[in-house]
C-alpha cells in the first residue's frame, strides 16, 4: 500500500511539474489542494498514467501543429485520425464512409484514409479545408474545455467546416445553442486546448470546471426538455 501511495505522490508532482508548460497557468492551483484531495488527484493520475490505462498520452498528441488529434494506432498507422473515417467524404457524400489502408496519407504526423484514392488526392491538395475542428473531438465537450469522445459517424457541417460529436446526445445538446456553444468551443480550443497534451488537459478541466460546466445527465435533461417543448 505504501508503494501505491508513494506512486500517487510521484504522479501528482509529475503534474504540478507539467501543467505551467502544458496547461493553463489556473492548472498550479492543483498544489494548493488539501492534502486529501491532493492525494486523490495523485491517486488518479497514477492510475491513468503510469499503470498502462493511457495510451492518448501519446497517440493523441504528435509533435505537430494538429496536437491534439482524437487519433487511434491501428496497423499501418502510429495514429489514425477518426478511426479511419474518409474526411473528405463528408464534404463530397454528405455521409460517414470509412476509409481503407490502400489510401493512406499522412500529413503533420497524423494518418488519414479515405475511400477512393480521388478523395486522398483532394485531401493533400489542401488538407486543412477537410480538417475537422477541435483535432476531432466532441464538439460538446470542447464547450467545457475537455477534449474527449468524437464519433465519426455523428457529425455536422457548419458554415464548411466539419464537427464530430461523441454521439447524439452531445450533438442535440450542442445545437441547443449552436451560435453559444460554437463561440465558446472556438475559444476554449484556440486559448487552452490546442498545442497540449489532451490527457493532461481532460485531467485538468475534470478537476477544474469551467463556471458553466454541466454534466451528461443535465445536458439530457435539457435536451429532453426542449424536445418536449418543441424546440
Amino acid at each position: 500500500m505504501n508503494d501505491v501511495f508513494s506512486l500517487a505522490r510521484a504522479a501528482r508532482l509529475r503534474l504540478v511539474r507539467l501543467l505551467p508548460a502544458g496547461l493553463p497557468p489556473a492548472g498550479r492551483r492543483l498544489a494548493g489542494l488539501r492534502p486529501a484531495s491532493r492525494h486523490l488527484a495523485g491517486l488518479w493520475l497514477a492510475s491513468t498514467l503510469l499503470l498502462g490505462g493511457c495510451p492518448g498520452l501519446v497517440t493523441q498528441n504528435p509533435a505537430s501543429t494538429l496536437e491534439p488529434v482524437n487519433a487511434v494506432e491501428a496497423e499501418g498507422a502510429e495514429r489514425l485520425m477518426l478511426q479511419g473515417y474518409d474526411l473528405v467524404a463528408y464534404f463530397t457524400e454528405g455521409r460517414a464512409v470509412p476509409g481503407v489502408a490502400a489510401h493512406q496519407s499522412v500529413y503533420e504526423k497524423v494518418a488519414f484514409r479515405f475511400a477512393s484514392a480521388e478523395h486522398k488526392a483532394m485531401f493533400e491538395r489542401a488538407p486543412t479545408k477537410y480538417l475537422p475542428q477541435f483535432g476531432g473531438f466532441c464538439a460538446s465537450g470542447m464547450v467545457y474545455a475537455i477534449p474527449s469522445g468524437g464519433d465519426p459517424t455523428v457529425w455536422r457541417l457548419i458554415d464548411g467546416r466539419l464537427y464530430v460529436f461523441g454521439g447524439q446526445g452531445p450533438k442535440e445538446a450542442f445545437e441547443l445553442d449552436l451560435p453559444g456553444n460554437l463561440k465558446l468551443a472556438h475559444h476554449y480550443w484556440d486559448t487552452e486546448v490546442a498545442g497540449r497534451n489532451s490527457v493532461l488537459q481532460r485531467i485538468y478541466r475534470l478537476v477544474f470546471r469551467v463556471p458553466h460546466f454541466a454534466s451528461s445527465e443535465e445536458l439530457a435533461r435539457r435536451v429532453a426538455q426542449a424536445k418536449a417543448a418543441g424546440k
